[in-house]
């Protein structure tokens, strides 16, 4: 016998949260797949938070048919009584952006515009229907296709036509406003300032504001400045660092004030973006990676955090990359080829593919003057990190760095350990 929720056939469950259950279901109706959210009749009943979880609910149902828009899942019917409560909404198949906010699972920069693009004119829709949604992040975006994106998940919206008074404490804590965090009283800028994250992560696999505990988080939201997102992904450019930065501002009145603004500076960026005649694919750039020496001890995750936050260079044989006396802020691995290192013109040795040089440049923690002249021997293609991105990677990423660092450092004393014996066997013989 087929299960039913009221009309609907239930097809199969799709998903469980801490309060609801979702399930794919056919409208008999209307021939259509649908998801219907089934909230818990305990929770609802729950004495601590039943009203809130209520509240919640309501206010998305109450939303079913007002926003009608391309790119906001539909909310068809809602359903609230003794026998069950239940949202009958828009099924988008393709998961949501939570697949796409890791830094091994990225997508392309003009992609990650379209979707943010997509996403201001559907929550500018919104605003001008009176709702500003208060819990923007990946998981409540959903990806049908290619760019093709659905704002979903409507219950912690704040409508400015109601005369109730709203749920406070509501969104995740690492997505919300200063002013959200703080409890303040909220305007369409901090669904902004939520999509600001949003961006941040889908271009760097990073959260701008990173702890360990809520109170921590908080603390970071309302003081700290995150780093641009090319120090993570060098080729994200100046123009939308800028725009991510300025809708990141902690100050409301520093931020964008309308989605348009906001949407117009993503146009823009988009009509420039560059598209390399010959790019290296993020997989052919990863399995070298994979290949060499230096990152053998690296997880598959950690190795594409390098990927994002390197730039890769290819250089003809006699080019000099690293000159004695100079400051540098970068260290490099070699990808392939031979580099002769020198010192007052004299040679020092001979690197190969999978060794590194220049590391003192993040050792060192400073503007680091160079020991040694580098020179391409051959054609080489060199990875070139900034120290100031990997200092802002993940910790477990900087670890892996340490240790591989550790490592070359002990195989360069037990060569020179080697070469000091050498020649003082030959000083005994002579």
């Amino acid at each position: 016998m087929t299960q039913k929720i009221g009309k609907y056939q239930i097809i199969r469950p799709l998903g469980r949260g801490a309060t609801s259950i979702v399930h794919l279901a056919l409208d008999p109706f209307t021939n259509r797949q649908v998801a219907i959210k089934v909230v818990q009749q305990e929770v609802l009943g729950d004495q601590e938070h039943g009203r809130r979880f209520r509240k919640l609910f309501l206010t998305e149902a109450s939303l079913a048919g007002k926003l009608a828009h391309p790119h906001i899942a539909a909310i068809y019917d809602a359903v609230a009584d003794d026998e069950a409560s239940y949202i009958v909404m828009e099924y988008v198949e393709g998961g949501t952006l939570e697949q796409f906010a890791k830094v091994d699972n990225l997508l392309p920069i003009g992609k990650v515009i379209e979707i943010v693009f997509k996403c201001c004119k559907a929550l500018d829709h919104a605003h001008r229907h009176g709702v500003i949604h208060r819990d923007i992040k990946p998981a409540n975006i959903l990806l049908a296709k290619d760019t093709d994106i659905k704002i979903s998940d409507f219950g912690a919206a704040l409508t400015t036509a109601s005369e109730t008074t709203q749920v406070s404490g509501i969104g995740s804590p690492a997505y919300m406003s200063p002013e959200q965090v703080q409890e303040q009283p909220l305007t369409l800028q901090t669904d902004i300032f939520s999509l600001g994250v949003v961006t941040y992560q889908l271009l760097t696999g990073t959260l701008p504001f990173k702890a360990t505990n809520n109170y921590s988080m908080v603390f970071q939201i309302i003081n700290v400045d995150p780093p641009p997102p090319s120090i993570f992904r060098p080729e994200i450019p100046a123009s939308l660092d800028a725009v991510v930065k300025r809708a990141l501002q902690k100050r409301v009145e520093n931020r964008y004030p309308s989605w348009e603004e906001f949407a117009q500076d993503l146009v823009r960026i988009f009509n420039h973006l560059k598209t390399p005649e010959q790019p290296v694919p993020d997989t052919e750039k990863f399995n070298t990676l994979r290949r060499l020496q230096f990152f053998r001890n690296f997880g598959d995750v950690d190795l594409w955090q390098v990927l994002h936050i390197s730039n890769w260079n290819r250089m003809r044989a006699g080019t000099t990359m690293i000159r004695e006396g100079e400051s540098g802020t970068s260290f490099f691995v070699l990808a392939n080829g031979e580099v002769d290192v020198t010192r007052n013109g004299r040679m020092l040795s001979v690197l190969k593919s999978g060794e590194c040089f220049g590391e003192m440049a993040y050792l060192g923690r400073r503007n680091f003057k160079r020991s040694a002249s580098i020179r391409a021997r051959t054609d080489v293609t060199v990875v070139e990190i900034r120290a100031d991105a990997l200092e802002a990677a993940t910790e477990g990423c900087r670890h892996c760095f340490t240790a591989a660092f550790l490592q070359l450092l002990v195989a360069r004393l037990d060569a020179a350990d080697v070469r000091l014996s050498e020649l003082l066997e030959r000083n005994v013989v002579a």
